[in-house]
């Protein structure tokens, strides 16, 4: 976007009296009449004098708005700009519709004001300029609305208490681009203060969190200022609100696999011991860190849906709670005879424990570690016989280190 010329109001105007040439001018009558005896010839006579050229008056000050006033569909990309010619501007204002207020700034000499921010698209503003010596003026124009547009969806949700384990993890509707500028306009801040950075998993998905887990009691806050922010090309961000969500008690269980057996500790104190039973030899089971994304008190699992054929189709799975987007669960079993587990790995992947159908029975143990755990928690798989999970494999971004995980950051 252009911006206007502005004159020097130092440099001399055609047709224009300068003003050192305006006081030799006016310095030669008093000449003449210091040199004059009263009534001498040589002074300058009323006559003489009316041929003198007045000196012309200042210009007045110009302002010019970029946007132009009255305009309907200003760009929203660019900062809004106040200038004048023939003088210093004393104030700018710049307000919307919408009740925002744009802040900006002064060059050194006052002859322009430019936007620290771009104005909101879809919004009507209203700029009110003072120039010294003048009347403020008054334009109005309406920014444009983006063609296309895109949203970020976040886990956890507003208000919810997670586990110590949860990322915050925002899945956008399109491929982001510039990944920079999206990221840039996403905070996540925790308190007790402590240091959060973002990373990409592809183009859709961006994960949030510290070196370590978080700390219990912590309350963190997700700040979006994603509103006309170019994500893909041509797609601007529609999100401008801060989000709140706390972490609870401590809770970490480890699944051991060879001892097929899973110890939770909460709060640094073991709480639990449960008999498990992992995946088989030809389903081993992740190993890693994984953390707790979805709980069902009862769901369908059907093996198709993973990849396995028609190997199973279970309609009243009891406590099930996933650990991998590809369908690895922590889950209560009820077909399975109780001598399993403890002792054999027999399920596709899955940890199970021993359960009632029907998910009733409060004192089997797939129902007291469903009861006791919560969205956030950690499980951690060892001796499964299987590589370490994807990070991007569910909510498991804790399987890099802290400088895999920054150099995850586009900033």
């Amino acid at each position: 976007m252009g911006v206007p010329h502005i004159s020097n109001p130092s440099e001399p105007q055609p047709g224009r009296w300068s003003r050192r040439g305006v006081l030799a001018v006016l310095g030669v009558v008093p000449a003449a009449v210091v040199t004059g005896c009263g009534g001498s010839a040589d002074a300058a006579s009323p006559d003489d004098s009316a041929d003198a050229k007045p000196a012309s008056s200042a210009p007045e000050p110009s302002i010019a708005v970029t946007p132009a006033d009255g305009t309907e569909k200003a760009d929203f990309t660019s900062p809004v700009e106040v200038t004048v010619t023939d003088g210093t501007l004393t104030s700018v204002k710049v307000t919307g519709s919408d009740g925002s207020a744009l802040d900006g700034a002064f060059n050194e000499a006052r002859t322009k004001w430019t936007s620290a921010t771009n104005p909101y698209s879809g919004t009507k503003y209203t700029v009110t300029a003072r120039a010294k010596g003048t009347d403020a003026r008054t334009t109005t124009f309406t920014t444009d609305s983006p063609a296309d547009t895109f949203v970020g969806y976040f886990t956890p949700e507003a208000d919810s208490t997670s586990g110590v384990g949860m990322p915050v993890s925002i899945d956008f509707t399109h491929g982001v681009a510039d990944k920079a500028a999206v990221e840039k306009a996403i905070t996540v801040t925790a308190e007790p203060a402590v240091e959060v950075v973002g990373h990409w998993f592809g183009d859709t998905r961006l994960d949030f969190r510290p070196e370590s887990y978080w700390a219990a009691g912590t309350t963190v806050t997700l700040s979006l200022r994603l509103k006309d922010v170019e994500g893909p090309d041509g797609v601007y961000g529609v999100q401008s609100k801060d989000v709140t969500f706390h972490i609870g008690r401590e809770q970490i269980s480890t699944v051991d696999l060879a001892a097929k057996e899973m110890t939770v500790v909460r709060d640094g104190a073991a709480v639990a011991t449960y008999p498990v039973s992992g995946g088989d030899a030809e389903h081993t089971t992740w190993s890693g860190i994984m953390v707790i994304s979805e709980r069902f008190e009862q769901t369908r699992m059907e093996s198709s849906t993973v990849g396995l054929g028609d190997e199973y189709d279970i309609s009243d799975v009891p406590h099930a709670q996933r650990l991998t987007t590809s369908g690895t669960f922590v889950h209560g079993n009820y077909w399975a005879s109780t001598s399993v587990f403890g002792n054999e790995n027999t399920s596709h992947g899955c940890v199970g424990l021993h359960d009632a159908k029907g998910a009733s029975d409060a004192s089997a143990d797939g129902y007291r570690f469903y009861e006791s755990s919560m969205l956030g928690d950690v499980v951690v798989v060892e001796n499964s016989g299987e590589r370490t999970v994807d990070p991007a494999n569910g909510l498991n971004g804790w399987n890099l280190s802290w400088a895999q995980w920054k150099a995850g950051s586009a900033l």
